[in-house]
């Protein structure tokens, strides 16, 4: 197990470099160059020469490559020109509500999808079958932004069961203590702050679910269906196994592999693509943070954001290939 996690981080190296010179190149092709960027279209001349002495721009492009990797080793992602505080501070400040607003989605999304998928597939052409084929094909083509605005004007501002914004009740007195509102709770025994922190999430993390939710079901499905049919499980149903033996240990654990893969995806894309449903509720975090960044061309934060992006996915996968080795011993060889 040991081998296989050094082995997968090594090869994650070249990508991550590879990354770097993408990020470098795009930042050293804007137009009029990152200076310009930065102080907008009526800059004059003297403030463009001036940022470029500053950022070190007028320097060969090997060594500003050098000092940009530099930088990013030392985890100096720079300075927001919004804001005028580290991006790295910036994103400690508001990753933790991206984090726990996408794991609820895609706890969301795992423990409907999966059972109702492998339900579709021992019930095939059932009604149940088609409702889950026809439900997933609805989740996969709406929008989520256009859901989230349909789950916020119906259950929170017309039946008024959730909050329609934040992360908790404004003048809740809570306790931040790792960032995570509900976590907070637990650890600090503010168990209604906790509560208070889960109604908020129900909204966006139920919109946000809707295309994993859906992917996964399908992904389920086929799967199980395929694996169905192989020949050693009719084997083992022929020499009289426990039904619960063969669909557990046989069917499901099998059918299990490429809906992991297709979760490790799903749980990156979540996290990079939270913007819109943290813009309709409000829910302050990473999300909202660079939709803001982008409208203010605020380039040191969505290069940090691009690498802080590239990381996570970097060890969702890690973990992908230690859950594979875990349910298929086979893969530890390889």
């Amino acid at each position: 197990m040991l081998r296989l996690v050094v082995r997968r981080l090594l090869q994650l190296i070249p990508t991550l470099l590879g990354l770097s010179v993408l990020l470098f190149l795009w930042l050293n092709r804007l137009p009029g160059g990152p200076a310009s960027a930065i102080l907008g279209e009526r800059a004059t001349e003297a403030e463009v020469a001036r940022i470029n002495r500053a950022l070190g721009l007028d320097e060969p492009v090997h060594v500003q490559y050098w000092r940009f990797l530099k930088r990013i080793f030392e985890l100096d992602l720079g300075t927001s020109t919004q804001t005028g505080q580290p991006v790295w501070d910036e994103f400690a400040l508001r990753f933790p509500a991206t984090v726990e607003l996408s794991v609820a989605a895609i706890l969301i999304a795992v423990v409907v999808g999966i059972p109702m998928g492998y339900l579709a597939a021992r019930h095939r052409g059932g009604w149940l079958d088609v409702a889950s084929v026809s439900g997933s094909l609805l989740g996969i083509c709406i929008p989520v932004f256009f859901l989230a605005m349909l789950l916020r004007g119906i259950f929170s501002v017309e039946l008024g069961w959730f909050p329609s914004q934040g992360r908790l009740t404004t003048g809740l007195n809570a306790t931040d203590v790792t960032g995570f509102a509900v976590l907070d709770g637990l650890l600090t025994g503010e168990f209604d702050a906790s509560w208070d922190a889960i109604q908020h999430l129900v909204l966006p993390a139920v919109a946000l679910a809707s295309i994993p939710l859906a992917v996964i079901v399908r992904m389920t499905r086929a799967s199980v269906l395929e694996v169905l049919g192989e020949d050693y499980i009719r084997t083992a149903e022929s020499k009289g196994l426990d039904k619960g033996t063969v669909r557990g240990r046989h069917v499901l654990r099998n059918a299990l592999l490429p809906v992991i893969t297709a979760v490790g995806l799903l749980t990156g894309s979540l996290l990079s693509g939270a913007v819109l449903t943290e813009s309709v509720f409000d829910f302050g975090g990473i999300g909202s943070f660079i939709r803001t960044a982008i409208d203010g061309r605020d380039y040191p934060v969505l290069v940090g954001f691009i690498l802080f992006i590239a990381m996570v996915y970097v060890l969702i996968n890690l973990l992908v290939d230690l859950a594979y080795s875990i349910i298929d011993p086979r893969v530890r060889v390889h």
